[in-house]
């Protein structure tokens, strides 16, 4: 399965339209063990938020972009300094474009087909998403049985509830979720937990 997910076992699914803050919270996140973020395409402002976190974020901190659905957005992207992409879904035109640009990428995938044809473009990484409303665990348990080379990283219903038990599986290489930096708290400039929320998700892992 893609090493490059290795050193990152919590990837924080960021919603934000603040570039003002972007930094701030690269290193409130990098305070708290987590060392990346996927800034989602949602929002008005995400590709200077992007660029901002890339700019301001501590040495070996690593952006992405999250919700990238087509090849424009992926190109954009990466012109806003992504180090990654993740999309819901498996397009290959995104998955092309992507590596055309030098960049690590993780579709999202829900059925064994998707599965396939990702392998079938040489990735052994995907996002299954969304995870909680695909069976969970127990998904990536069948899943997993059959495409023994492919790590899957849960993302959609993913919490501290359930995260340790998702690193537990030896196929999964890390999990995506936006319970360390919430919309509402990051609009406020409310950054306050972000590191502690980081700390307890770092020992999560470390238990799993």
């Amino acid at each position: 399965m893609s090493e490059w997910l290795r050193p990152f076992p919590i990837v924080p699914v960021i919603v934000c339209d603040r570039p003002d803050i972007a930094a701030d919270l690269a290193h409130a996140l990098h305070d708290g063990g987590v060392d990346c973020a996927e800034i989602t395409l949602r929002t008005p402002r995400a590709l200077e938020v992007l660029a901002a976190m890339t700019a301001g974020a501590p040495p070996g901190f690593v952006v992405g972009a999250g919700t990238v659905l087509d090849v424009a957005q992926a190109d954009r992207a990466a012109d806003a300094g992504a180090a990654f992409i993740v999309s819901p879904g498996f397009d290959p035109d995104v998955v092309d474009r992507a590596r055309d640009r030098g960049l690590d990428v993780l579709p999202g995938v829900a059925t064994a087909t998707e599965v396939q044809r990702a392998r079938r473009a040489g990735l052994r990484a995907v996002k299954l998403f969304p995870a909680d409303l695909l069976g969970g665990r127990a998904a990536i348990d069948a899943l997993s049985a059959v495409f023994a080379d492919t790590g899957f990283v849960p993302s959609g219903g993913v919490g501290p509830h359930n995260a340790a038990d998702y690193l537990a599986h030896p196929s999964v290489p890390s999990v995506s979720g936006s319970w360390l930096a919430p919309r509402a708290e990051i609009e406020a400039g409310d950054l306050a937990r972000v590191a502690e929320r980081g700390r307890a998700a770092m020992r999560l892992r470390a238990a799993s």
